[in-house]
């Protein structure tokens, strides 16, 4: 609910500013309440994108993916492994002749 009421005021900021940015094409010195509004928005939405951008790139160059699976294949193959043990162990155990 939060994130719809969050994205229907920036939506609402951004159409009324469509018609401020128009005239700060025309006349650079007058600009609206509006349009320095959503232009700080703008400009904090870009930070976090090129932020978040930067962050992703940063992550996929550490190959955590492929680490993760790795990790995974291993981890199975010795859980395995001592599965079977404890397997033969508890089979010894009840059914010894």
């Amino acid at each position: 609910m939060n994130k719809l009421l969050v994205i229907t005021v920036l939506v609402a900021l951004l159409t009324l500013g469509a018609d401020s940015f128009r005239i700060t094409r025309q006349a650079e010195e007058e600009q609206g309440t509006i349009s320095k509004i959503t232009g700080t928005f703008r400009s904090y939405y870009d930070s976090a994108v090129n932020t978040a951008t930067e962050y992703i790139e940063s992550i996929k160059g550490l190959k955590l993916e492929e680490k993760a699976k790795n990790l995974y294949a291993d981890t199975t193959e010795v859980a395995s492994t001592y599965a079977g043990i404890v397997q033969d162990q508890l089979y010894h155990i009840f059914y010894s002749q």
